[in-house]
Order: structure tokens, then C-alpha cells, then sequence
């Protein structure tokens, strides 16, 4: 079987607005406008649409929806990484948080925890493998997942870093200054073999 996993459409969180809650972040404009194109450019009808719940996936996700109004719609907890406590940093810009965010990812701790609402890498890399699991249950390709950039990528760290540990993959995950590894609205596909996943 074959399933697409999306980012979702550029969002406010995105392009800098502070937010108080990040399952609510909304798309901009201009992610709405990648939603509606990432619906038209489908090819083929999906057997199954899955959406994390945070808000901005939701709406990345609604055109596909609409567009095959027949298609079962499942909501997973495929949500974005957070792994700085939400309580101390919501509201606040990326530049307050870079110190923080360097600590972490050079710890390279996968079981560090940063407190209550936050979750480890390694926490992320057992979802991303339950998520891969759900999927290779399904005969009827394809599967369209809409999710988020850090966990798409931990899901792709799963399927092609086998030779690593959690600590190996954390290790690789992360670069200050690079842009991120999954776009907004880009697309990544695995498929699975019945044996394994590529």
C-alpha cells in the first residue's frame, strides 16, 4: 500500500504570530490557497483521509475532503512535536525560545522531557512507528495523511535511518539555521511491501 503524508499549508505560526495554544494555530491566506491546490492536484481517489487534530491540519486537509466527499475521514495523533512545555513558551517569538530549543537538540537526549504538555524525541519516534503500523493494516492504497513537518520527518527518520537509535536519529534531526526538512505543503510518500516499509 501507499500512503502520502502532507504537511500542512503555511500557517501563522509560520511566519512569526506568537500563538496561546498550538493545536489552534490557523492557516494563513496563502495556506489556504496551497490547501485548495494540494486538493486539485490529486490524481487518483483515496481510500482513506487522515488528519492530525491541531486545527491547522484540519483546514490543509478540508478541500481533499470535499473534493472526495465519499472517503472516510479518520483523525489520528499524528500532531507536531512539542517538545518545550507549552505553559512557559506560548505567546512568545522563536527568538526567545532559540537558546532553549539549542539546548535541547544538542543534548541529544532522546528521553528528556521538558515538562508537563511537551513530549521526548523519543516519545515522537513511538508515535511516528504507531502511526507506520496503522497504515500497513490497510489493503486499499492510497492513504493521503495530513500531518506536520517534524513528524512527517520523524516518520521518514523510522523508515530510512534503520542502522540508528533514537539518540542516532535525534542526533541528525535538527541543524539551527537550516530550513526545515519538510515544506509547507509538501508531500512524502512510503509504501509498504508487506514486509517493510520504503
Amino acid at each position: 500500500m501507499r500512503a502520502t503524508f502532507i504537511r500542512h499549508g503555511q500557517s501563522t505560526g509560520n511566519v512569526g504570530v506568537p500563538c496561546d495554544d498550538l493545536a489552534l494555530i490557523e492557516l494563513t491566506d496563502y495556506g489556504h490557497d496551497q490547501a485548495r491546490a494540494i486538493a486539485g492536484g490529486w490524481t487518483e481517489a483515496p481510500a482513506l483521509i487522515v488528519t492530525s487534530p491541531y486545527l491547522r491540519t484540519r483546514q490543509t486537509a478540508a478541500p481533499t475532503i470535499a473534493r472526495f466527499p465519499g472517503v472516510p475521514v479518520e483523525v489520528w495523533p499524528i500532531q507536531e512535536f512539542t517538545y518545550l512545555q507549552p505553559s512557559r513558551w506560548n505567546g512568545t517569538h522563536s527568538i526567545e525560545r532559540m537558546p532553549y530549543i539549542e539546548r535541547y537538540w544538542s543534548a541529544a537526549d532522546p528521553n528528556c522531557c521538558d515538562g508537563e504538555g511537551a513530549e521526548s524525541f523519543a516519545t515522537l519516534l513511538r508515535r511516528a512507528e504507531a502511526a507506520l503500523s496503522r497504515l500497513a493494516v490497510h489493503s486499499a492504497a492510497p492513504v493521503y495523511v495530513f500531518s506536520h513537518g517534524q513528524f512527517i520527518q520523524a516518520v521518514r527518520s523510522v523508515v530510512t535511518e534503520t542502522e540508528l537509535d533514537d539518540r542516532g536519529k535525534m542526533r541528525r534531526f535538527w541543524r539551527k539555521g537550516e530550513p526545515p526538512a519538510i515544506g509547507n505543503g509538501e508531500r512524502v510518500s512510503f509504501t509498504w511491501s508487506g514486509a517493510s516499509w520504503s
